[in-house]
């Protein structure tokens, strides 16, 4: 017993070893590496092709679906905020918006086409479904909806005013690393998808916060908030459109002083197009340059790819867009940063033309309703301290 610990010991030092030796390489040594080609857009977007006005401004992922919207033809006409600092931001940003007096001016404004907003969590339902009832699209930030009993009635005010609710899951619509990962996938370059694993860390900024984001009544827990991105992908990338809730669980495992916050859950996921495993926490460090370490693996029959989202640690590229992949052909390494994001373009497309090709409007509600049933089921995280 006494030679096998001590041989025990001797194996586990030298393996400790070597895996630090390969943490230190380079992620795909040897890889080819390439940058993705420019996007040749063969037909300009015309500028204004409709008009587009923003209610509620609490979340400054407003700016990066303004910016989507505005690419794809829109043409940014009014505002209103409840909150001044808010509002006096948002017009240094844009000096030639008008403001609003109220939101209803401009529900009511039949010029205006598509309602933008990254309001308060639990008001986005109501507002979207006002803006349908009132003729217009609506794009909302997520999570676009924080009860089950919202997305009913969304789902009912949708059907019939056939007006497109839409919620931005930049994680996968602003990442053109992602992107490109799915149009490598529907060439073929990795056979078919078995399953996607879904990392999603976020730094906390404890002291800058409003009140609402610790208050779960307000924002819905950190599966319906974080984790919707996760579930869209999985759909996206798996092919799914039937699917089912394994296991979930959530804890608040660092921050007593806030009881109605969650800072960890985790998700498995069965589907008719593949398996998914999702993970989303508040504990990305302050050492880390960047707000998340965001990553994607989707794995494939003949190969799998890894995007890293926002940064590389261990390779020493720079900046975020970095895609790795490996099949039976090759091992790349793929700078994504001139790809182009299509959805701004398609989703105006979408509000002229009536089509659903920036994203089928079931497939949006269905991926808030997957992260809706895993959060409302989801079983406690205790971990002994």
């Amino acid at each position: 017993m006494k030679n096998f610990d001590q041989h025990r010991r001797s194996f586990l030092k030298n393996a400790t070893k070597a895996s630090g030796a390969m943490m230190m390489m380079p992620l795909f040594a040897g890889a080819k590496q390439v940058k993705s080609a420019a996007f040749q857009q063969t037909t300009p977007v015309a500028a204004n092709r409709i008009k587009f006005a923003v209610i509620n401004i609490n979340h400054n992922h407003i700016f990066g679906m303004i910016n989507a919207v505005t690419k794809g033809g829109g043409e940014l006409v009014g505002v209103y905020a409840k909150e001044p600092e808010l509002l006096a931001d948002f017009t240094k940003r844009y000096p030639n918006c008008p403001v609003a007096k109220d939101e209803k001016s401009l529900l009511e404004d039949n010029s205006i086409h598509l309602i933008l907003s990254s309001g308060i969590p639990d008001e986005r339902a109501s507002l979207g479904i006002r803006a349908m009832q009132h003729g217009k699209d609506y794009l909302t930030d997520k999570p676009g909806i924080i009860t089950l009993e919202e997305l009913a009635q969304v789902r009912k005010v949708q059907q019939q005013t056939k007006r497109i609710y839409m919620i931005m899951y930049s994680e996968r619509l602003e990442n053109k690393a992602t992107t490109k990962a799915g149009d490598l996938i529907k060439q073929g370059a990795i056979g078919q998808v078995i399953q996607t694993v879904n990392l999603a860390p976020h730094r906390i900024n404890n002291g800058i916060r409003p009140n609402w984001f610790y208050d779960k009544k307000r924002y819905g827990g950190i599966i319906t908030d974080i984790g919707s991105h996760q579930f869209d992908q999985y759909l996206y990338f798996t092919g799914t459109n039937q699917a089912q809730v394994l296991m979930s669980q959530i804890g608040n495992v660092y921050h007593p002083q806030y009881p109605q916050f969650e800072d960890f859950g985790d998700i498995m996921l069965s589907g008719n197009g593949g398996a998914g495993y999702i993970r989303v926490d508040w504990f990305t460090p302050n050492g880390l340059d960047t707000w998340g370490d965001g990553r994607l693996t989707i794995l494939g029959t003949e190969g799998y790819i890894e995007v890293r989202k926002n940064t590389d640690i261990l390779s020493g590229h720079k900046g975020g867009n970095h895609l790795y992949m490996a099949n039976n052909k090759e091992m790349i390494y793929m700078d994504c940063n001139n790809e182009e994001l299509p959805f701004g373009r398609l989703f105006v497309d979408d509000i002229i033309n009536r089509t659903q090709t920036a994203m089928p409007q079931e497939h949006c509600l269905l991926a808030t309703e997957l992260a809706l049933i895993a959060q409302k089921n989801a079983k406690p995280l205790i971990i002994k301290k």
